[in-house]
């Protein structure tokens, strides 16, 4: 069963085009990834199934109901979590869950059973202003107040932006521990690495969406060969690569630069033999490509 169903959304600011005939479904109990850089068109697309904001065409729904005419059904069922923190910074934590729990008609004591795991982290510090917490404990305040009301579905927006990296595992652990009660989630990030936590991704770049699937199938169907190289002037290297004859594409890629060749049998040796000449320090490695190697691919034709 299909509890989102997305067919050929558009969404445009003036000039510019927000999302481009975007469609896809997500399953009950999927934990689904929107996977992209900053003005992918993430955002806007979560307002819109979140029915926040209208599309200009195509059709969207949540558990049946559309977004548009049905929006009443939508939010009683749903959870969301805004990309930048929303809650009353003026109002302790205890007072914005007791908020959002009021106005759901529900209490914390009702349903706190549902938000315990990620609550109980936070709770010694019950008093405090929510202006004064931490980014990851934010985080965590925010998604309680999305769960309070017993939501069917969560759309959390970059959840993990601008926390450390103990905060984003725990928060990855927590969305597993949600889906295993079968909530079902769809979570958008930047951050590449967290695809291999959701169990289907949808890329997405300037409104497009480039590719979905699992992400260990993406993967698989990169069928290119892919060699990293390092040298002691990263900028100099990339800049030489991409006026090599042998060249398909090349990228920077933290401290290597990451080269596809247009010939598919070139060898380690071979590539090494051509640049040597000119960097003789070199460092090349055949490598397995991730599914930020696949985005990069995939981002050639859009």
């Amino acid at each position: 069963m299909n509890t989102v169903e997305v067919s050929n959304i558009t969404k445009s600011y003036a000039k510019v085009q927000a999302l481009q005939e975007t469609s896809f479904t997500v399953s009950k109990g999927e934990l689904f990834g929107i996977i992209g850089p900053d003005g992918a068109g993430k955002t806007t697309l979560f307002r819109i199934l979140t029915t926040l904001l209208k599309p200009d065409n195509g059709k969207a729904t949540v558990f049946g109901y559309d977004v548009v005419n049905e929006y009443k059904h939508i939010r009683k069922i749903a959870g969301y979590m805004p990309g930048k923190f929303s809650l009353y910074q003026d109002l302790s934590v205890k007072e914005n869950l007791e908020f959002f729990a009021t106005i759901f008609a529900t209490t914390i004591e009702k349903n706190y059973h549902l938000i315990k795991d990620i609550y109980s982290q936070i709770e010694p510090f019950k008093d405090r202003r929510a202006g004064a917490l931490s980014g990851g404990m934010k985080q965590k305040l925010a998604l309680s107040c999305a769960m309070i009301h017993k939501p069917e579905i969560l759309f959390l927006d970059e959840p993990t932006t601008g926390v450390d990296a103990v905060s984003r595992i725990e928060f990855w652990e927590m969305l597993q521990k949600l889906k295993n009660e079968g909530i079902t989630i769809i979570v958008s990030t930047p951050y590449m690495d967290e695809a291999s936590l959701c169990d289907r991704v949808a890329l997405i770049q300037s409104g497009k969406i480039l590719q979905i699937g699992k992400p260990q199938q993406i993967i698989e169907e990169y069928n290119m060969p892919l060699f990293a190289l390092k040298s002691g002037n990263t900028y100099n290297l990339l800049n030489y690569l991409e006026k090599l004859a042998e060249c398909e594409h090349v990228y920077p890629f933290g401290q290597y630069v990451h080269f596809i060749p247009k010939n598919k049998n070139i060898s380690t040796e071979m590539l090494v033999n051509i640049i040597k000449k000119d960097y003789p320090e070199v460092e090349v490695t055949k490598i397995s490509p991730n599914i930020e190697d696949c985005f990069m691919n995939l981002m050639r034709d859009v």
